[in-house]
């Protein structure tokens, strides 16, 4: 059954930047530079989709290896 925005999971900044391996405040930065989108929660907390967040991974481990 495909993801519907209602039951996609989303990842915390800290989370991100686990996959990463970076300061939670870089994914901050990028969230900011719009490289990658964010959802802001009712308590201007920042999530991440996870679908949208491992494409980024691998886009940067495929310019990495390249």
């Amino acid at each position: 059954m495909p993801a519907t925005p209602e039951n996609e999971a989303l990842l915390t900044p800290s989370e991100v930047a686990a996959m990463f391996r970076v300061n939670p405040k870089t994914v901050t930065r990028w969230a900011r530079a719009g490289k990658i989108s964010a959802i802001r929660t009712l308590g201007g907390h920042r999530r991440f989709k996870a679908a949208e967040i491992r494409r980024f991974l691998e886009q940067v481990e495929d310019t990495t290896e390249a």
